[in-house]
């Protein structure tokens, strides 16, 4: 067996496992994770029962940790869409091994995020006023239909590339699996045979896909900015706003991304697959995002402070010296500044360290989403005290019912589905063979001609 074979079998022995087999510590985890969302049901049961005010939001602070949730997770949902496909695009040949992983995140992250916005309805039933009586001229309005269209093009843009894959399960794995697992593989390959024209028409739909993807997942975020800036806050009167969070959720994708990789890496031992090297490039890409975040939020704040319009006097000393600097600093310094420095010490350049790196980036991207909300609503309209908001248990346990559901996601994903790209992994490795094969005879060819010219 030569190296290109045994390197397959690797792969598709690696791929495989995770759907044959079921250990005590993923049925632990998957109980443990229930149960923390059973709590979360709980804490909205009590919610929808006794109104809001169970939770810190009042008039004055009316959106909170919730919304804060919202905009994070549709945030990291740009790990997979903007960068597999600007991957590519780019034709950037390391990608193979992530983009399976990137894509699952942007749909997970998706169907979590578009959650917080029911949780932050005192009536939920009211979500269906929007669909029925919503107006066009609302930014809200814009957000669902765009959150809508992007999760759609999400799930489309993750199957696309699935396909193949879902027909080598199909194949190898009858007789192996329960039945309701093997009929989801064969309804989902839809009769796939790998045929020369069921590749191309394939690759057509995967290039549509990929060039129309792109331009949805910028407005989406850009959409959910307009939420904020179009609001007569001066905290969010800012005409880059939506630059900043499409800027700032392709930052968060990558970091989340990183960890993801990291710690699927490390259960299902793909090791060989998901290489240091993998790592390194995101980190790279991390790092580059937050010099953009950090030039950006410097123009922002020079330019704003330097004429101190009346208003933002209040805004930029909540932020840079009274109740928000912890977090304002954190997330400047710890987020920001630290993960740049980092990529320039080779020490850090190793798996643990980017991945340290990366939790940092998610733990100040959540909080640079903190302020943004909280800070915004406590600049006063009126002659009136600044209010003060603190989450209530209500709040942290639903919070933490999210995390566990999108965990929850993700864990029920890669036991059901293909967690490698296999198809487009050997494709990009044949290609990778073959142009090396050119490149060498090229090469001996050359050197023939330069000896009969001696």
């Amino acid at each position: 067996m030569d190296s290109m074979s045994r390197w397959q079998a690797d792969l598709e022995e690696t791929t495989l496992e995770p759907a044959r087999t079921t250990t005590r510590g993923y049925y632990m985890l998957v109980g443990g994770l229930l149960a923390v969302i059973a709590w979360a049901l709980y804490a909205y049961y009590v919610q929808v029962t006794e109104g809001l005010v169970v939770t810190g939001m009042r008039d004055r602070i009316s959106w909170g940790l919730y919304i804060t949730l919202f905009v994070f997770f549709i945030g990291i949902s740009h790990a997979g869409t903007l960068i597999s496909a600007i991957l590519r695009v780019s034709n950037a040949t390391w990608r193979t091994p992530v983009t399976r992983m990137a894509e699952f995140i942007t749909a997970v992250a998706l169907m979590t995020g578009a959650l917080f916005v029911v949780v932050d309805l005192g009536r939920p039933d009211r979500l269906f006023f929007v669909l029925i009586h919503g107006r066009w001229q609302s930014p809200i309005v814009w957000d669902v239909t765009a959150i809508t269209t992007y999760l759609t093009a999400s799930l489309v843009y993750l199957y696309l590339p699935m396909i193949p894959d879902l027909a080598f399960f199909r194949d190898r794995l009858r007789g192996q699996v329960a039945g309701w697992k093997h009929y989801i593989y064969r309804v989902l390959a839809i009769n796939w045979r790998g045929t020369g024209a069921q590749k191309r028409q394939l690759h057509t739909s995967i290039t549509i896909m990929m060039i129309v993807i792109i331009p949805i997942a910028v407005s989406v975020h850009t959409v959910v900015s307009w939420i904020f800036a179009m609001t007569l806050r001066e905290a969010w009167n800012s005409a880059i706003f939506g630059f900043f969070f499409v800027a700032g959720a392709i930052f968060s994708g990558i970091a989340t991304l990183i960890i993801m990789m990291a710690i699927l890496r490390r259960v299902y031992r793909l090791e060989k697959l998901v290489t240091l090297r993998h790592f390194q490039y995101l980190a790279y890409l991390m790092a580059a995002m937050a010099a953009v975040m950090l030039y950006a939020n410097i123009s922002e704040y020079v330019t704003a402070g330097f004429k101190l319009e009346e208003g933002a006097e209040f805004v930029f000393r909540q932020l840079f010296v009274d109740e928000f600097a912890p977090y304002f600093w954190f997330y400047l310094i710890g987020g920001l500044i630290i993960p740049i420095g980092m990529m320039f010490i080779r020490p850090f350049r190793t798996v643990t360290g980017i991945v340290v790196a990366a939790i940092l980036v998610d733990l100040a991207m959540f909080v640079e989403r903190y302020f943004i909300v909280v800070t915004g609503l406590r600049a006063p309209l009126l002659s009136y005290e600044p209010a003060n908001y603190a989450p209530s248990w209500v709040e942290w346990s639903i919070t933490a019912g999210g995390f566990a559901f999108f965990a929850l996601l993700v864990t029920l994903f890669v036991k059901v589905f293909p967690i490698m790209a296999v198809y487009e992994m050997v494709e990009e490795r044949e290609e990778t063979a073959a142009k090396l094969e050119v490149d060498m005879a090229e090469h001996e060819a050359d050197r023939l001609a330069r000896e009969v010219e001696q």
